[in-house]
């Protein structure tokens, strides 16, 4: 009875190790997720809009152009406010101070430029919609739960 057991164990823990063996790939594959393009967002983006408010053909190509000038803004804004962290973080290891204050001038300007772009968005999307979409669009929470902090990344952008 001991070498039988002995023997179920041992099939046990090779068919586990095999099947390991063989799932370990495929859970790794699942990181090398390319993130969507701009465009990608842009058009996720309006199909949720479009299931939540029942959007018209119309109401999804003006959506399309105003979230489309929103991420041209944001992409802009992105790369300056990548480039003002790497400086800000240079001046905090050389404890320069002007630096310091020079580059949290200027990501504080961005981050405006980033809110702007997305109020700006949230604005021109809402005002094109019917009263009885723009009453479901609120029910929806802060910004109609899309763009704001909050958008496609999670909370903030951090480049």
């Amino acid at each position: 009875m001991g070498e039988e057991f002995q023997n179920i164990v041992t099939r046990r823990f090779l068919t586990a190790f095999i099947s390991l063996t063989f799932l370990v790939p495929f859970a790794f594959a699942q990181r090398n997720h390319t993130p969507p393009t701009p465009a990608q967002q842009v058009a996720n983006k309006v199909a949720r809009l479009t299931a939540i408010l029942t959007l018209t053909p119309a109401q999804q190509g003006t959506a399309t152009t105003i979230f489309t000038t929103e991420q041209s803004a944001l992409s802009t804004v992105g790369a300056s406010m990548k480039t003002a962290r790497t400086a800000l973080k240079t001046a905090v290891l050389a404890n320069d101070t002007a630096g310091i204050s020079t580059q949290s001038a200027a990501i504080g300007s961005l981050t405006t430029q980033e809110v702007q772009a997305q109020s700006t968005a949230n604005a021109d999307f809402y005002a094109m919609l019917t009263p009885t979409q723009q009453t479901q669009y609120n029910k929806l929470g802060a910004f109609g739960g899309f763009g704001g902090r909050g958008g496609f990344g999670g909370p903030g952008r951090h480049n």
